[in-house]
């Protein structure tokens, strides 16, 4: 059975209350039952975890190698500062989607460099909640295209 690891980076745990204009009012807990119901319909194990460290965010990373089969990652904050995270995604070599509640390239212009996107297969933005749902539905997809291939 196909693996996934979802992180949410930090802040994100105040979904619902901080910015809802930006950010949205649903909860970090909420978007997580979601991807759960989700990856029971695709038939996928799925787990979500949250970190305000970035230290503990590349050290799941590192983890996820043995143990998943692809990453979703919201970075929020460490996109665009994190090379640590960077190094940890390109060294695991997992697929992995980057998601972002907001549209990242309409912010601020700090905001709109990725550090991750580099070595992600993709990124998904701007969809709030969705974004996540998308990301999941991308790198499922992209897992079983690669398995198709390889068995092919």
């Amino acid at each position: 059975m196909m693996r996934i690891l979802v992180l949410h980076g930090p802040n994100l745990n105040m979904l619902g209350v901080r910015e809802q204009e930006t950010y949205g009012d649903q909860t970090l807990q909420s978007i997580n039952a979601r991807l759960m119901e989700l990856a029971e319909a695709e038939g996928v194990t799925l787990e979500a975890k949250h970190s305000n460290s970035e230290g503990e965010l590349v050290s799941w990373i590192q983890e996820a190698r043995a143990r998943f089969d692809a990453i979703v990652i919201n970075p929020a904050a460490y996109t665009h500062t994190s090379v640590a995270l960077r190094d940890a995604i390109l060294g695991v070599t997992l697929p992995t989607v980057e998601v972002h509640l907001s549209n990242i390239h309409q912010r601020e212009e700090f905001r709109q460099r990725s550090y991750l996107a580099g070595v992600a297969i993709g990124q998904i933005s701007g969809f709030g909640a969705l974004s996540y749902e998308l990301g999941v539905r991308a790198v499922i997809d992209h897992v079983r295209r690669a398995g198709d291939k390889q068995s092919g």
